[in-house]
């Protein structure tokens, strides 16, 4: 992955970050985005609740939702998350869905695990390639 593009899809993340903190703040004005923290995007200190964003517009050509849980040959992602919810945007729906319920989908309709090596990466992923409908179906629109 060259700089530029790394550079264009941390904007792009951020950009959804600061879309979703804007959708937050009409209900919870003291939301805020946590920068130098990786166990979530955004802390609600009136709920004392925290959120991860994750962008995945290739589900709308896939079908599909990442969800990793393993990279550079550790836990990551699902697996080592602290946040109380997970929102994710495919370019048109803000979806959030609380961990738990993520591992359930998993369990419960028998989704098997992948390897892979996504587009940019040097190193392969674990990861559960979810539908989308199927995913989205466990949590709530915002």
């Amino acid at each position: 992955m060259s700089v530029t593009t790394f550079k264009q899809d941390l904007q792009r993340g951020i950009d959804v970050e600061q879309k979703l903190l804007a959708i937050l703040k009409k209900t919870y004005p003291s939301a805020s985005l946590i920068d130098k923290y990786k166990g979530y995007d955004i802390w609600i200190p009136e709920t004392h609740k925290s959120v991860e964003v994750k962008y995945d517009p290739m589900s709308n050509t896939t079908g599909n939702v990442v969800v990793e849980v393993w990279m550079y040959d550790k836990p990551s992602a699902l697996l080592t998350t602290t946040a109380d919810y997970w929102v994710f945007h495919d370019d048109t729906l803000f979806v959030s869905i609380q961990p738990r319920r993520i591992f359930e989908c998993i369990m419960l309709n028998e989704i098997p695990l992948r390897e892979f090596t996504g587009k940019g990466d040097t190193v392969s992923k674990k990861a559960y390639l979810i539908r989308k409908e199927l995913l989205f179906s466990y949590g709530k629109m915002l």
